[in-house]
């Protein structure tokens, strides 16, 4: 059978920090979420062409309590791989941010099934982040992540660590030891063994613009371990116009033909005249590698930059092509798993779809600047070219009632459409928005629409650039403000660290606590032909 063409990236949109796994004829990848909820998701595919996803593994508060954490913060780098006839996943909270500190906490947990039931969590250290385990053929099972250093005059990346697990009591044993350190910014690591060597994978230079994959090796698994000759596997960081950006962060599967390949983040900068901005954040793409005579690993293509274009594994039937699902019109009895809330779960409480049928009712909380309980939910961006369309049934008799369409990037910068009371007027249409923490409104995007009885609102990203409208109907449209600066929901944009990428969603506020209530009939989110 001919191989066909796997075209990247797989996974488009917000899909961070790529864990691989093969379990019989099924390959499993799971990513990063931060600080939205539920957390890790997991795609399933048989042929690394098509991905449908399963759902969310973090989908408890015994497993996932976000409230409080900074954005950026939570969930960062959980690895899967499967040992013993169970899936395996160990993940980081990560709750401080910035320096000198990194308040962590890594945890394991297993389940028979991808779909779970999932084991309550098992604490493993609070040294550093980016935990992976590596089963050894002796059966022994091993932690790795890295030492993080807060002291004045040390690198902070102060190495990586490796110590027993023992699944019998639930526990690390032994002392960590040291098994590499770097001049360079090394984290990710991932163990593999191979033909008398244990490989070592890290992600190397930070994970943004200097990003990259190196590779070492040793015969022993504490070592020494030598680094790669040739130095970086895998990194764009000499080439600024190569269309996948920030490329490292990886992990290898193998298929049943001895194929490899390496699941490996990236990025596809919009162009601004201040410079390449990522607002669907950072991607997972798939590359072929090989081994080389001498032992170590090289992309199937030569040199060291991604492709676009990448062949699919030999001797697999193609799996089942998946239909985008862009409208969703709140028939089912739950949130579609394409939805994400802000740091906690979904709860009866502030979201519903049974009260009002065919109706999402959000009843309104904090403001959009709270880290505990916003009342928003929203979808990834895939694309830079696409047009998100709702309508609302809202009431609200107060100014500090608002409800509407949010363009997020976290709680210092995101675009609001929204629908609130101003004295005199009644109901009144406008655009708030948070710019690197500085909140402004836009007092020329103001329109009375107190006499319409429902609200269609629309947000259209054309590449760097964010359009709102209105309608009081669905088909009259009117434009509301000005033109907006989409390339500012990215992770290089403002003061501050950044590691997620743009949301587009629905959200509502009550800022006297009374939880007013929004019903929103649908939400469209579509790609829009170029």
């Amino acid at each position: 059978m001919t191989a066909g063409r796997l075209r990247n990236p797989v996974l488009p949109g917000f899909h961070p920090d790529p864990s691989i796994v093969r379990v019989g004829a099924d390959y499993f990848l799971a990513t990063s979420t931060f600080e939205w909820f539920p957390g890790v998701p997991v795609h399933r595919s048989t042929d690394l062409v098509h991905w449908e996803p399963t759902g969310h593994i973090l989908d408890r508060t015994d497993l996932l309590d976000l409230r409080g954490v900074a954005d950026s913060a939570g969930v960062w780098a959980p690895s899967l791989s499967y040992h013993d006839g169970r899936f395996w996943l160990v993940y980081s909270i990560v709750r401080t941010i910035g320096h000198p500190y990194k308040d962590v906490d890594n945890y394991l947990i297993t389940a028979p099934s991808i779909e779970g039931p999932w084991s309550e969590p098992v604490f493993l250290n609070s040294s550093g982040f980016d935990p992976s385990f590596f089963h050894d053929e002796d059966g022994r099972s091993w932690l790795l992540n890295i030492q993080w250093d807060p002291r004045e005059g040390h690198p902070s990346f102060a190495g990586i660590l490796l110590q027993e697990y023992d699944a019998a009591k639930r526990a690390l044993i032994g002392q960590p030891r040291t098994i590499l350190r770097h001049e360079e910014l090394i984290e990710g690591p991932n163990v593999y063994r191979r033909d008398g060597w244990y490989h070592l994978m890290l992600a190397e230079g930070g994970t943004g613009w200097n990003h990259g994959i190196l590779m070492a090796r040793s015969r022993e698994l504490a070592g020494p371990y030598e680094l790669d000759p040739r130095g970086s596997l895998l990194t764009t960081r000499d080439a600024p116009d190569w269309p996948l950006q920030k490329a490292g962060h990886g992990e290898l599967v193998e298929t049943p033909e001895g194929e490899w390949y390496l699941a490996h983040l990236a990025a596809r900068p919009v162009r601004t005249p201040d410079g390449p901005r990522c607002v669907l954040g950072r991607e997972t793409c798939l590359q072929r590698v090989e081994w080389t005579d001498d032992g170590w690993l090289r992309l199937a293509g030569g040199g060291r930059l991604p492709s676009l274009e990448v062949p699919a594994p030999t001797g697999v039937e193609p799996g089942p092509v998946v239909a985008p699902t862009g409208r969703d019109d709140f028939d089912s009895a739950s949130v579609d798993c394409r939805w994400s809330t802000l740091r906690t779960p979904a709860g009866p409480d502030w979201l519903t779809l049974a009260e009002r049928p065919g109706h999402l009712r959000l009843r309104g909380r904090q403001s959009l600047h709270s880290r505990y309980d916003q009342s928003l939910v929203a979808q990834r961006l895939t694309s830079v070219h696409c047009e998100a369309t709702t309508v609302v049934d809202f009431r609200p008799g107060h100014f500090s009632q608002l409800a509407g369409l949010i363009c997020w990037y976290d709680t210092s910068t995101h675009y609001y459409l929204r629908l609130t009371h101003a004295e005199g007027k009644g109901r009144v249409l406008g655009v708030a928005l948070t710019d690197n923490g500085v909140y402004r409104e836009l007092g020329d995007s103001e329109l009375d629409v107190d006499d319409w009885p429902l609200v269609y609102l629309r947000a259209r990203f054309d590449g760097a650039e964010l359009r709102f409208s209105a309608s009081p109907d669905g088909a009259d449209w009117r434009p509301v403000g000005q033109i907006l600066d989409a390339s500012k929901l990215s992770d290089d944009y403002g003061d501050r660290l950044r590691f997620t990428g743009a949301f587009v969603g629905v959200c509502v506020q009550d800022l006297n606590g009374t939880r007013v209530p929004a019903d929103f009939d649908w939400f469209e989110l579509r790609d829009l032909d170029r």
